[in-house]
């Protein structure tokens, strides 16, 4: 079925499949800083966005992770510790994201550093009306699509101020070519037999995704999660180990094992030594307590090459998750008609 180039162009009607091919030229695009910035002050990071906007940040939380305190503010309130030495990075796809909308106002209130991510709207007038810094994302037809923008602006944005090294753009961007490269074989037109992404959805097609990987991964296993749940239209589960063993874990253990999950484990030979004992060791005393574990090896030599090739895979496998759940998996008109009925 997923051979059906006439099918796949009919329900992708957005082609999906095509952004997702391109995704590397997201890492290759040059942003532009729209004024001088020193950060030299600044003890603590909080990002604030919602959704498909916060992805970039929580992908740069592992890499390249961050030499002060940074957190993700996914909500309307501010953490209390905000204040005058804080940078509050706002960013919103739209731009008209409420909850971000809130946690600026605070910022401002608080006195706090503003920067601003977004590709129009509401917070890129406000950004452009009190001379924030402002990067502006590049249009896709959905914020989930644009994960790999927000990475890059986020990390060209504290490499202008100093708080991450200009080297970071430069390993970031230099790795375009790379995933460009990677993501061949996951096209449309090769057919099921040569393609990893469609053999997966074919394991997963009837379930609810369960993805589990190490901490330092668990960014591109969250991307997973959500990319079911927005392209797929399906319920999905993330965990990280080592957390997993400490509770969820003990969760598998009453449950038959045909129970109706896909358990996949993103597993990388960068893992600490523990950790990899760690999910060999669940997978040999639950066997049989759950559907053995679809092992994906991540490629890449290092760990931001991990990160990237296993969030692209995620996309064509949730992708063609969707097709085969008989979807167009762009469209998330649920999310837009709550959205309607909040307001």
């Amino acid at each position: 079925m997923l051979d059906d180039l006439k099918m796949i162009h009919q329900r992708d009607a957005q082609d999906a499949l095509g952004i997702a091919e391109k995704q590397w030229q997201q890492i290759a695009h040059t942003f532009e800083v729209s004024q001088p910035v020193d950060y030299s002050a600044v003890t603590n990071i909080v990002f604030a966005g919602m959704g498909g906007s916060a992805l970039g940040a929580f992908l740069s939380s592992t890499w390249p992770g961050y030499p002060i305190p940074f957190e993700i503010c996914r909500n309307y309130t501010l953490p209390a510790y905000v204040g005058a030495n804080t940078l509050v990075v706002a960013s919103s796809y739209s731009g008209n994201t409420e909850e971000t909308l809130s946690a600026l106002a605070q910022a401002e209130e608080k006195g706090a550093k503003i920067a601003v991510i977004a590709s129009g709207g509401t917070l890129a007038h406000i950004a452009q009306e009190k001379n924030y810094l402002f990067l502006q994302l590049p249009q896709v037809s959905q914020p989930r699509f644009a994960a790999l923008y927000g990475l890059n602006a986020l990390v060209t944005l504290l490499a202008s101020g100093g708080i991450v090294p200009h080297t970071a753009v430069q390993e970031l961007q230099g790795n375009a070519e790379w995933l460009k490269q990677h993501v061949l074989s996951w096209r449309p037109d090769v057919p099921t037999q040569d393609n990893y992404a469609k053999q997966i959805a074919l394991d997963a097609i009837g379930t609810s995704p369960v993805i589990y990987s190490s901490t330092e991964l668990f960014p591109a296993a969250y991307k997973w999660k959500i990319s079911f749940n927005e392209n797929a239209k399906n319920v999905a589960w993330c965990n990280a180990y080592p957390e997993f063993n400490h509770n969820e874990f003990l969760g598998w253990s009453s449950h038959p094992i045909d129970k109706p999950y896909t358990v996949i484990d993103l597993r990388s030979n960068l893992d600490h030594p523990r950790v990899q004992k760690r999910f060999a060791l669940s997978a040999k005393l639950i066997s049989g307590k759950r559907p053995a574990p679809i092992v994906i090896d991540v490629v890449g030599e290092t760990h931001l090459q991990q990160l990237l090739w296993a969030v692209a895979l995620g996309d064509f496998v949730s992708l063609y998750t969707g097709l085969l759940n008989g979807l167009n998996p762009t469209p998330v008109d649920l999310i837009e008609k709550f959205k309607k009925e909040l307001a």
